[in-house]
């Protein structure tokens, strides 16, 4: 088995079950490391491979059985742990989705390439993967300029060649700023395969502010999809945080007029929205998306606890976008975009 491949695939697995990110870059690093130095083998039989900046007696342990010929214990382990999904319940929605229309790289506050990130979601199986990176107001999270995004498109262009059967949409992750205008040149907004409109600022504002604001947003022709809507926090490393108060009857009814999906957000520490606004949106006739809203790859998996929302909440399958054929899905995102 490949070391480097070995190493890489423990940091997915390790993500994938929401381990500390010490732990992770440990891994991500030895195999940095290790395939910038080339000669694994050699390293192994003359025992330097501990001489390796970044190598450490877990990692070299797992590079010494890859060379060896094995399944490197601790990977088979991983690899057991990770049969099934993450939690039951969602595997017919599961099954259905084709792509995943909410994802980050390092290009802003993403841990991993976006090559990187294209070649995880190849593996699962997604038939497509839109790259949502942040959008320039939003500094903390390293947001794109309009210059920055024009060669990230350009990017993904390049990057599709090479990966055969995946199909990557170019996107944003745009905030919808404190007067409901979206962080973006309408113009680059257009060009654009996928646009999650999200708020990330003034959360705790009053009710009538911020329907307002996300009423003007929902009613942007670029907008596709409204990203964790409440921007609540259930649990997690950053803690909790109550949900944002809004009037959903109004800003649900205006999604399924303007036909903007609403995000089922699979970030655990989201599960946004919460059962009793998913529950106004259905009501609405609202449109769905499920996505993992994925900032490393492990964490694209995370699409099974979306999953199994939907399903308990008894989301249809047909009307969740992302379980759509690419070309239908760019039919629909395309459709206010030139109006």
């Amino acid at each position: 088995m490949d070391p480097v491949e070995a190493l890489e695939e423990i940091a997915f697995w390790l993500e994938r079950e929401r381990a500390s990110t010490y732990r992770v870059e440990a891994f991500r690093r030895a195999a940095a490391a290790l395939a910038a130095h080339g000669e694994v083998e050699a390293l192994v039989e003359t025992r330097r491979l501990r001489s390796v900046e970044g190598v450490g007696p877990r990692t070299a342990e797992v590079v010494e059985q890859a060379v060896a010929g094995e399944v490197p214990g601790y990977l088979a382990e991983l690899r057991s742990r990770g049969e099934g999904p993450l939690v039951p319940g969602g595997e017919a929605v599961r099954a259905a989705l084709r792509g995943d229309l909410h994802t980050h790289t390092d290009a802003s506050d993403g841990g991993s390439p976006l090559a990187t990130m294209a070649h995880t979601a190849a593996r699962l199986g997604h038939e497509y993967l839109a790259v949502t990176d942040h959008s320039p107001r939003l500094r903390v999270a390293n947001g794109l300029s309009a210059e920055r995004l024009v060669r990230q498109v350009e990017e993904v262009g390049r990057l599709e060649e090479e990966l055969g059967g995946l199909r990557l949409l170019t996107g944003i992750e745009v905030d919808i700023l404190a007067e409901g205008s979206l962080d973006q040149q309408d113009w680059l907004l257009r060009e654009l395969d996928v646009v999650v409109a999200s708020v990330h600022s003034d959360l705790r504002a009053d009710a009538a502010t911020m329907t307002r604001r996300m009423l003007a947003a929902v009613e942007h022709p670029a907008t596709d999809v409204l990203g964790h809507c409440t921007g609540r926090l259930v649990e997690g490393r950053r803690g909790t945080r109550p949900p944002s108060r809004f009037d959903a009857e109004r800003v649900f009814a205006a999604c399924a007029e303007r036909a903007v999906a609403v995000e089922v957000n699979a970030r655990p520490e989201r599960q946004d929205p919460p059962e009793e606004l998913v529950a106004v949106a259905l009501a609405a006739g609202c449109l769905f998306s499920i996505d993992s809203d994925a900032h490393a790859p492990g964490q694209l998996a995370f699409l099974d606890h979306g999953c199994a929302r939907a399903a308990a909440l008894g989301i249809p399958i047909d009307r969740i976008v992302n379980t759509w054929p690419v070309d239908e899905l760019l039919a629909w995102t395309r459709d206010d975009a030139t109006t």
